[in-house]
């Protein structure tokens, strides 16, 4: 199992048994399509791939959805992230037609799934609601109607409010038959479905190379090896690049928070604000008979990954949002966070990857709509792979270069220069005797950057402080109990063990320098 998320958990790890634990792969197989990844993107593909009669092998190096679709809000939606008007700016009116098209599809295929496969997911069409804060310009909502129709959104409508008795929003855009569901539920299915159709799924498998050709290979930790006719790498950002995908791209950590209310006291849907930083919203009816009740799941706050550590500050700007608009709040239940892949022009990176053998395919970019792009990337790669056209491949090619995002690239790989800044100054301690049990700190060892663990019976663990992706030093996560890479977004669990790309390999190890004795 995967222990990285020590300090918070998601109400769906909360409210699923643990997915039952495949077996590690030990021995040398073959299959037409080997996924790396068991999360939304690699199940979903494996899935449209099983049925197509092909044989599939997934491998994952935690439990099924033991990565950040464990950590989403499971918002299943075409109102993006990034505003209609902007993705027309980006990619002309046809690549927002594109977007608008491949979201809606990606729903259905999931509504679809869902009813065939006869999942209990929870999975529920519901409106969702744009708006905007007080006392800031209407204007962005005028001009997202205007995008969305031409993007062939032509039921969204604007309304005078949220269906909010507790607070007046003012103008809204009303986005009709979205939908959610239970993301971890929605898994299990999948993989049941998989293995249903003679696909095998492995776990605590991690895969430590990976090389396209005529018979791509996989090379596993646990020994066993994965020949395969092509692969899929589904690791929510790409574990077998250093560059390629990885400068176009940029990690921000979100978080959530869970905030019991009484059953139906707030009108089930989905619901975003514009500012930055932004918010979205939806509801989870947690208990059964008269012990049920709602939780207000809302999310926001985002960051880059590893350049803030402030937990508990964005979770109290989250809870005074939330209270300010619903005071029937009875307390915080939960509160987690995760961490979003932001393409520089606003949609994921689906297809073969640049720089690689043509049988090498990834899926990656969730741009906050994560389980939509994921699904996307299953019915995407499915088509790639059995040589059917898809008039979506431009629109996601990850080696698409989109000059008019040009200014965002400068700025985030400038931010990221800037980070590797870190390799000369001094550590956040000059002794392992001011770590407390429990938390970690990085200490100078002359120029060596060394990240200082101290386990709550007290021992102290030493690991490079070296992101093992392109040698970013990285920082302590004091609510995750992690190290998190500023740079690219890489994360090491407080043992110094990778449990989130672009790295692949875990923090090398440090011999104790005799004054930490």
């Amino acid at each position: 199992m995967k222990k990285a998320f020590t300090q918070s958990r998601s109400v769906w790890m909360d409210t699923v048994k643990t997915p039952p634990e495949q077996p590690p792969l030990a021995e040398r197989i073959s299959a037409d399509v080997c996924i790396v990844g068991a999360g939304i993107a690699g199940l979903t593909t494996a899935y449209f791939l099983s049925r197509e009669g092909k044989s599939v092998v997934v491998l994952d190096d935690g439990p099924i959805g033991g990565g950040m679709t464990a950590r989403t809000t499971a918002h299943l939606v075409t109102a993006l992230d990034d505003r209609y008007f902007e993705l027309e700016r980006l990619h002309g009116e046809d690549g927002a037609r594109l977007a608008a098209e491949s979201h809606a599809a990606a729903i259905n295929a999931i509504e679809a799934i869902v009813e065939q496969e006869k999942f209990k997911c929870e999975f529920e069409r519901l409106d969702g609601y744009l708006f905007v804060p007080p006392r800031e310009s209407k204007k962005i909502l005028d001009d997202e109607l205007e995008a969305v129709h031409k993007a062939g959104l032509t039921d969204i409508e604007k309304v005078e409010r949220v269906p909010w008795d507790s607070y007046d929003t003012g103008p809204a855009l009303r986005f009709p038959r979205q939908a959610q569901f239970h993301p971890l539920r929605y898994l299990a299915g999948l993989a049941k479905a998989i293995t249903e159709n003679g696909g095998r799924i492995y776990t605590q498998t991690h895969a430590t190379d990976i090389e396209g050709g005529k018979q791509a290979r996989i090379d596993t930790s646990s020994g066993g090896v994965v020949t395969a006719g092509s692969v899929v790498v589904a690791t929510n950002t790409p574990v077998n690049d250093l560059i390629a995908i990885h400068t176009k791209q940029a990690p921000y950590q979100t978080y959530v928070i869970g905030a019991r209310v009484p059953l139906g006291a707030v009108t089930r849907g989905l619901y975003w604000d514009t500012p930055d930083p932004y918010h979205y919203m939806r509801i989870e009816t947690l208990g059964k008979g008269d012990e049920a009740y709602d939780v207000l799941i809302v999310g926001g706050e985002d960051h880059k990954t590893g350049q803030e550590d402030d937990a508990n500050k964005r979770f109290g700007a989250l809870e005074r949002w939330t209270r300010h608009r619903f005071p029937m709040v009875e307390g915080i239940e939960y509160r987690w966070s995760g961490e979003v892949m932001e393409p520089f022009d606003g949609l994921a990176f689906i297809g073969r990857n640049p720089m690689d053998k043509n049988n090498v395919y990834v899926a990656t970019g969730d741009s906050g709509n994560g389980m939509t792009h994921g699904t996307i990337a299953g019915i995407l790669l499915c088509d790639l792979i059995m040589g059917r056209r898809n008039p979506w491949e431009s629109l996601y090619d990850p080696s698409r270069i989109t000059l008019r995002s040009l200014p965002d690239f400068l700025k985030e790989n400038l931010n990221v220069a800037r980070q590797y800044a870190d390799v000369v100054v001094a550590g956040d301690v000059e002794s392992s005797d001011e770590i407390k049990p429990g938390s970690g700190a990085i200490i100078a060892h002359g120029l060596r950057k060394v990240a200082v663990y101290r386990d709550p019976k007290g021992e102290v663990h030493e690991r490079s402080a070296v992101c093992t992706h392109l040698g970013c030093i990285v920082n302590w996560n004091t609510m995750e109990n992690t190290w998190d890479c500023p740079c690219h977004g890489s994360r090491f669990d407080a043992m110094g063990k990778v449990f989130q790309g672009p790295a692949n390999s875990d923090l090398a190890e440090e011999e104790p320098a005799n004054s930490e004795q």
